[in-house]
């Protein structure tokens, strides 16, 4: 392991914050990558109904990967941490307890998805004529889900130690298994959405094997015994830090179940629509997303050694980058968004109805750059409490209702119901703002005493 290109206490922020931002942007682009393959070939080469189930099933799969990323948080934030006040010694108990914590967590996802999933689309108001689709597409995937949980896990780990190139390697490999799956089992033998969810499984699997061999080869400046997997003290450190982000990132993905919910009324094509949309919507956030993960470690390996000054400048400096790359996406969304529809689809219906999605949604990809870098800045000084109230005051307060609202409507269409999420995002940036004032002046209080 390289120090000096893994040490964020000094050189330069920009640069060293782009550096290890632009894998962990690979890497995201690539998982993202996963869903859009397997929508592009559905639209391409299944049906409707299809294309629908996997729409639907997909937000399931996100609810699940949102949760488990969110819950490792602990993990990178803890070891970049132990790297700043130079205790790596207490890393191989966090990784052997987190272990364990995340195989009895699998188990758990395997049993729901795999015994409820058709309540699970039904829940999700799936189209009538997706129902059974959706169904198996979810049950695939629940029957994986071990390989989803351990890829997010070992990247969590990768990325505490300041190495964000290492998943972005294994990502890749999975990526295309992936491709070539779809193509054979939905291309080539029909399979529908079934062809692409056992795709999806597989690719992931191929990932965790791969990382595993990486983590083997590593060097690492601490040991794992056998008496390290077991529930200890530094796993339930990180769960401390990691479970207010998971519960946030729960309800949150709810509410997007929820959202989902909402266009389904409004039948197959807007259903579909919304899906394509979505994926899209994925691809957008990968840069505030990316921003967000990398910004904890950063910030986090230099709270570990007492440089707080350089934190502060590490979160302007991501706020400055996001937004920046921001304003293109948001202009290419908003006046091209119909193109990037049209990749999925031929359906002209369904190509409208994902461009209305996104012109009401173009303006989030601006002011998240914003909210992310806060929140990556809080999540790197373990203020996770703070940044769950956050997130469900503005998702349960104001973009679930909002979303609600305009879906009732007479004249309900998808760019009215993509504004509730630009909306909510503006809210939480002034709460973030207020909350780091007051953590400022906590501190400026506490120095003087």
């Amino acid at each position: 392991m390289n120090n000096q290109k893994t040490d964020f206490t000094q050189g330069s922020i920009s640069r060293k914050l782009i550096a290890f931002m632009l894998p962990v942007l690979g890497a995201l682009i690539l998982q993202a990558a996963y869903g859009a393959v397997d929508l592009l070939v559905v639209g391409r080469f299944g049906t409707t109904s299809g294309l629908s189930a996997v729409s639907t099933g997909s937000q399931v799969l996100n609810l699940v990967t949102f949760i488990i990323t969110q819950l490792a948080m602990g993990i990178t934030v803890l070891i970049a941490r132990y790297l700043g006040e130079k205790k790596e010694e207490q890393t191989g108990s966090l990784i052997g307890g987190s272990a364990l914590v995340f195989s009895i967590i699998s188990v758990v996802l395997f049993v729901i998805m795999i015994c409820f999933s058709r309540q699970i689309s039904t829940l999700m108001q799936a189209p009538e004529e997706a129902v059974g689709l959706t169904s198996v597409y979810v049950r695939i995937c629940g029957a994986g889900i071990f390989f989803i949980v351990a890829y997010n896990v070992l990247a969590a780990i990768f990325r505490g130690f300041g190495d964000s190139k290492s998943p972005l390697m294994f990502v890749a490999v999975a990526c295309a298994v992936n491709v070539i799956g779809d193509l054979v089992l939905v291309a080539g033998f029909h399979m529908n959405a079934a062809g692409a969810a056992i795709a999806t499984v597989f690719a992931q699997a191929i990932s965790v094997i791969f990382a595993l061999f990486l983590l083997a080869k590593r060097k690492l400046p601490f040991k794992i015994s056998k008496a390290d997997f077991r529930i200890n003290s530094q796993c339930r450190r990180a769960l401390k830090i990691g479970l207010p982000l998971a519960l946030q990132e729960c309800l949150t993905q709810i509410s997007f179940l929820a959202l989902c919910a909402f266009v389904n009324r409004l039948g197959l094509e807007a259903s579909s629509g919304y899906g394509v949309a979505c994926k899209l919507v994925n691809f957008a956030m990968l840069i505030p997303g990316s921003l967000m993960q990398s910004m904890a470690s950063f910030v986090s390996q230099n709270v570990g050694a007492g440089n707080e000054k350089r934190a502060k400048k590490a979160m302007f400096t991501g706020i400055g980058i996001g937004m920046t790359v921001g304003c293109f996406v948001f202009a290419f969304i908003l006046f091209k968004g119909d193109l990037l529809t049209g990749i999925f689809t031929t359906d002209a219906i369904v190509i409208q109805n994902g461009y209305d999605y996104l012109k009401g949604f173009a303006l989030e990809t601006i002011v998240t750059a914003v909210l992310f870098s806060m929140v990556g800045y809080f999540n790197g000084h373990g203020e996770t409490l703070w940044v769950m109230m956050q997130g469900l005051i503005q998702t349960l307060l104001v973009r679930l209702p909002l979303a609600y609202y305009m879906s009732i409507q007479p004249n309900a269409g998808l760019m009215k119901i993509g504004f509730a999420a630009p909306a909510a995002t503006m809210f939480g940036i002034a709460l973030n703002v207020a909350f780091y004032i007051w953590l400022n002046k906590k501190e400026t209080v506490k120095g003087k005493i």
